[in-house]
């Protein structure tokens, strides 16, 4: 009942925020309009400071991503809510504001989808080419917290073929999620290398060895 009457109280100030802001457009001489406005702004930052205490978006330790602004929630007064940022400074935000925007709350994450895509050369072997999403799949099943979901050829881009990768890493961490993402990133490396694959770009790998390395190491038998 107490969050139905705050929903109305909510509702109710910004129907009267839009209505002395037209008052105040009409430029009232005693300036009245101006100044009833300015206590609704207030007023309506009380009422979501109340509404930020008991639906609880987040709460102070969450890390949310408001707009451009990324950070952690390090108080939520009266008025405003301060949030660090991933920069280093403190961002005050408009307990009425930040409920007109859209929320992101990192902390609440259960799992990340991860998808990201590499490219082989053109002239790779089909046979090859057949093994990678199965390369894949063992590289990813090796490594702890992620969840192997697919591999495929997706495109035909204008200078390698491209595979598409999609795994979830089972943890909200995002220092373990990187962590996760380099082991499969290195694992995809080694197995390249083992296979005689080259992704696109590989700094220090010469084309030719590259190219002749997947027209030989294909599977014998195929």
């Amino acid at each position: 009942m107490g969050r139905v009457c705050l929903q109305a109280g909510l509702w109710a100030s910004q129907a009267v925020r839009f209505w002395l802001a037209r008052r105040a457009a009409a430029r009232e001489p005693d300036g009245a309009g101006a100044t009833a406005l300015a206590v609704w702004n207030i007023l309506g930052d009380l009422f979501a400071s109340l509404s930020i205490a008991l639906d609880k978006p987040f709460v102070i330790g969450d890390f949310i991503v408001v707009g451009d602004i990324a950070g952690t929630v390090e108080h939520v007064g009266v008025k405003t809510t301060r949030i660090r940022s991933l920069s280093g400074e403190q961002v005050v935000m408009a307990n009425g504001d930040l409920l007109a925007s859209r929320i992101r709350n990192f902390k609440r994450l259960q799992e990340r989808r991860i998808a990201f895509r590499f490219g082989v050369r053109y002239d790779t072997a089909p046979d090859l080419l057949e093994t990678i999403p199965a390369l894949v799949r063992e590289v990813v099943a090796g490594i702890d917290n992620p969840r192997f979901d697919q591999a495929h050829l997706k495109a035909f881009a204008a200078s390698s073929l491209d595979f598409e990768v999609v795994h979830f890493v089972t943890t909200a961490d995002y220092a373990r999620f990187m962590d996760v993402q380099q082991a499969i990133d290195l694992a995809l490396l080694r197995g390249f290398a083992a296979r005689g694959l080259c992704p696109t770009a590989m700094p220090g790998i010469s084309r030719t060895r590259c190219a002749a390395s997947s027209r030989t190491t294909a599977p014998a038998g195929r």
